[in-house]
């Protein structure tokens, strides 16, 4: 795991560490989950996401939250 700190500029931009971007490349989609005071960035979202619905995997958004964060 790694920890490192950002943080957020006038207009909402966040800029993530060099280490922490090596697999991302420029104009790759980043999924962003807010769960209380937690924010998360996830370079995909689950394939049973994705096979579960038609609409952007709909039924993975509708699970209960504990099912759907055991996903993630």
């Amino acid at each position: 795991m790694m920890i490192d700190t950002t943080k957020m500029s006038s207009r909402g931009q966040v800029v993530i560490p060099l280490d922490m971007r090596k697999d991302i490349a420029e104009g790759d989609k980043l999924v962003v989950i807010r769960k209380d005071d937690e924010i998360i960035l996830k370079k995909t979202i689950p394939a049973s996401a994705l096979l579960s619905s038609k609409s952007f995997g709909r039924t993975w958004f509708n699970k209960k939250e504990d099912e759907a964060w055991k996903d993630l």
